[in-house]
């Protein structure tokens, strides 16, 4: 098949592209990398009269230290990340994500910021940015605002994005001391959407106690998830205390809704996530403990 005629609107600015989206409304989608989208359109499970093309905007790429955090463009490439010494420095999580997602091919085009406000249940990005606490920047023609990363994520493909919004960066807090982090997922074959996977990220104080932690759930429910009962019931207590079983059983209790379907039940994908997330949780915990 192929897509619905639209319009193709290629902004050399982000004023430029709020501006067109603002102005033609639902009826346009903006587009960066295209990996999720285009599949979409090419199969009409969306179609849009107008396609506000990023590649060309000025601002939306770059990695930057600001201030204790990593900033990352919402226009740069998954390839990109997975480059950058100082993505995998400052902000571990995420740069050992970006490997699991599809193969290189679409690395190369998809970016950070096309996967974040896209929403995919099963991606690995919205996740991360969970698990992390990430701080995410919007513009409009109405101005800049912050959208904490535990409030974008509002449904099925749905974030807190206005319809004349743009996902502009995203702030990841800088990696800390006594801290690990890791990421586990199941999927039929590598490159395929994961059928369950978690995000963990723990920093111990200097008796060995859980400081705080975040673990980010993806391919568990309509969207990504964090499992919050699993992280209050785990922090302040000695790492060395915390069976990784139950820290997966406790994320997987807290689950209200979990998708079945021709890849596994609910209860599959239920053990399959209780597996991944104690599975993640030893290895940040591992790493944390050893400096």
């Amino acid at each position: 098949m192929k897509p619905a005629p639209f319009d193709y609107h290629a902004p050399s600015t982000i004023e430029e592209a709020v501006g067109l989206l603002a102005e033609l409304g639902e009826d346009a989608k903006a587009i960066a990398g295209g990996q999720s989208l285009v599949p979409m359109l090419a199969l009409r499970l969306a179609a849009f009269d107008h396609l506000v093309d990023l590649r060309r905007v000025a601002g939306l790429r770059g990695v930057e230290r600001r201030d204790g955090s990593l900033w990352i463009g919402a226009g740069t490439t998954q390839a990109a990340i997975q480059r950058s010494a100082e993505v995998a420095e400052a902000v571990p999580l995420l740069a050992r994500a970006t490997p699991l997602i599809g193969h290189f091919q679409i690395r190369n085009r998809g970016t950070v910021g096309g996967s974040i406000a896209h929403a995919d249940a099963a991606a690995e990005y919205p996740a991360v940015a969970l698990a992390l606490d990430a701080r995410l920047e919007a513009f409009s023609p109405r101005g800049h605002r912050t959208i904490p990363a535990a409030r974008f994520f509002t449904g099925l493909w749905s974030t807190d994005l206005a319809d004349d919004e743009l996902l502009t960066g995203i702030t990841f807090p800088a990696r800390g001391p006594r801290s690990g982090f890791a990421v586990e997922e199941y999927a039929r074959r590598h490159g395929d959407f994961a059928i369950a996977g978690a995000a963990v990220a723990i920093g111990l104080d200097a008796g060995a106690r859980i400081r705080h932690c975040g673990i980010g759930l993806f391919g568990l429910g309509p969207t990504a998830l964090r499992a919050s009962a699993a992280e209050s019931a785990v922090t302040g207590s000695a790492a060395a205390e915390v069976p990784p079983d139950d820290v997966g059983r406790t994320a997987m209790a807290e689950l209200r809704s979990v998708p079945s379907d021709l890849h596994g039940s609910a209860d599959y994908r239920r053990r399959v996530g209780a597996a991944m997330v104690a599975r993640a949780w030893q290895k940040a915990l591992r790493e944390a403990s050893d400096g």
